[in-house]
């Protein structure tokens, strides 16, 4: 199953683009069978399907917890932010993040790219998403380890006076 979030805002141009032919043939062709659309905001709603000839493809605006759809996910599609990326990636699960061009100020591009330089996940553009699915070698991705803040808290609880534990 293939799990596609943008939160709680609006981007169509990413329901929009896993919504094309091309990339649903593309993601059943790679041996995914199920594409779960949450689509926030957004008032674009994509082509429900029952799987006649290709994948079924369902879509819901919000959900009280997404975490079940992202455990049961063979494949993330997620917009940019940083909740939704993390979520993803301590799950373990495979992740294109797809980088919403309209968002002024976007620092979300800075973070997305990042982490994709170190190869923890895909980024992609609503129009190269169809490539980047094309190209996927999920074999490439480095799992995500959180780091360890405990040496932080302990130096600025020492810094700030409080006693050791």
């Amino acid at each position: 199953m293939v799990f596609v979030t943008v939160g709680t805002t609006s981007f169509d141009a990413l329901v929009r683009a896993v919504d094309t032919e091309q990339v649903k043939q593309i993601l059943y062709a790679r041996g995914y069978t199920h594409l779960l659309i949450q689509m926030g905001r957004g008032t674009y709603n994509p082509t429900k399907s029952h799987g006649e000839d290709g994948l079924v493809v369902d879509y819901f605006s919000f959900s009280s917890s997404i975490a079940d759809h992202l455990k049961s996910a063979s494949l993330v599609i997620s917009h940019a932010g940083s909740g939704s990326i993390f979520e993803t990636l301590r799950l373990g699960k495979p992740l294109i993040v797809v980088v919403n061009e309209d968002l002024m100020d976007n620092h979300q591009i800075e973070l997305a790219e990042e982490l994709a330089e170190r190869k923890h996940l895909y980024c992609a553009r609503p129009q190269t998403l169809h490539q980047t699915i094309e190209s996927l070698n999920l074999e490439s991705l480095v799992p995500y380890t959180q780091g360890d803040a405990k040496p932080v808290a302990t130096l600025i609880h020492r810094f700030l006076g409080f006693p050791e534990d």
